[in-house]
Order: structure tokens, then C-alpha cells, then sequence
């Protein structure tokens, strides 16, 4: 697999993950979703939010029309989950299409990322491994607190192995996503 396709192949499974967590999360009531729970970020739907907001952060600075800090303004910008599930599902198409288009001299890019006090520079392969990484570590909060509902936690590892089995489970997600595993892995 080169560089590229890791990429993008990490993007797919961003966005079939967010949607797995995002299906159970859609069971809950808005009163479940903003109860004080025990995380970084004390409920589902802010730390929902919070992933939200950091993708817009860093996915406007890989395209080249960095948001900057104002990604973050205002902290929460979503009460109602309908309206936070669409726009992480519209940023979760960019990063496929960013990563879909992007060149092996795109990853090695400089991309600027504006901060309160500074500009911060990171390569663009960099940027994405912590992108990634930052959207694991958090949907990991929320799963964890799901487990504190009636709401049973998803399954969210079951993308990247080629088993029957796997492919079974991913199914369905794919589909209502609009992907194939034609279209991802090929």
C-alpha cells in the first residue's frame, strides 16, 4: 500500500467509525447526551463537539483555508444532534476527497496551521497521523461513556481485516455511507 492509499484508507475508516458511533449515539436522548459523565470532556455531546471542531481546525488547514482558531468558536457549536451528526459527516467527505486527491508531494507539503499566539508549521503526512490519532483517542471517551448508558457501545475495529467475518459487520455501515469495499481498498 503506498503512502497515498494509507491515507486515504485511514480516512475511509474515520469516517465508517464516526458513523458507527455516531448511529449509537443517535439512540440517546439529548438529556443522556449532555449528562455529566466521567471524561476529559464531561459529556457525549461535548466531547462529540469537541471532535467536530478539531476536524474543521485541521481539515481547513490541509486544504490551504486554515479557519485558525475561530474553528473553535463558539467551544460548542452544536446542541442539537441532528445538526453536529450532518457536519461531521460533511467534514468526514472532505478528508476522503483531501486525502483522495492529494499527491506523494502532498504528504511531504508544509502546512501552516494558525494558533492564538503563533503559526504553527507540520508537514501534512504529520498532520493527518495526528489527526487520525486525535479522532481515535476521543471517540474512545465516547465509547467508554456509552457504556454508562442503555446505549451499547458499537464495535468500531473491524475495518481494516479482510475476513468474511469483518467484511459481514462493515457491510451495511458502507452501504449506508455511499462507499463499496471496491472503492476503498482497490
Amino acid at each position: 500500500m503506498t503512502p497515498n492509499r494509507y491515507f486515504l484508507v485511514q480516512a475511509y475508516n474515520n469516517a465508517w467509525a464516526n458513523h458507527r458511533l455516531l448511529g449509537a449515539c443517535r439512540t440517546l436522548t439529548p438529556q443522556e447526551l449532555q449528562v455529566t459523565r466521567t471524561s476529559f470532556f464531561p459529556s457525549i455531546l461535548k466531547t462529540l463537539n469537541h471532535i467536530l471542531t478539531v476536524d474543521w481546525f485541521y481539515v481547513s488547514a490541509l486544504e490551504g483555508r486554515p479557519m485558525g482558531p475561530s474553528a473553535f468558536e463558539p467551544e460548542l457549536p452544536f446542541l442539537d444532534f441532528t445538526d453536529l451528526e450532518r457536519e461531521q459527516r460533511a467534514i468526514d467527505r472532505r478528508l476522503i476527497d483531501h486525502c483522495r486527491q492529494m499527491t506523494p508531494d502532498d504528504l511531504e507539503r508544509e502546512v501552516v496551521i494558525p494558533r492564538q499566539t503563533h503559526e504553527q508549521r507540520e508537514r501534512a503526512d504529520r498532520l493527518l497521523l495526528h489527526l487520525f490519532q486525535h479522532q481515535i483517542h476521543h471517540r474512545g471517551q465516547v465509547h467508554a461513556m456509552l457504556s454508562g448508558t442503555r446505549t451499547k457501545p458499537p464495535q468500531l475495529d473491524e475495518f481494516f481485516c479482510a475476513s468474511a467475518t469483518d467484511q459481514a459487520l462493515r457491510r451495511g455501515d458502507l452501504a449506508e455511507l455511499g462507499f463499496s469495499e471496491t472503492q476503498i481498498w482497490d
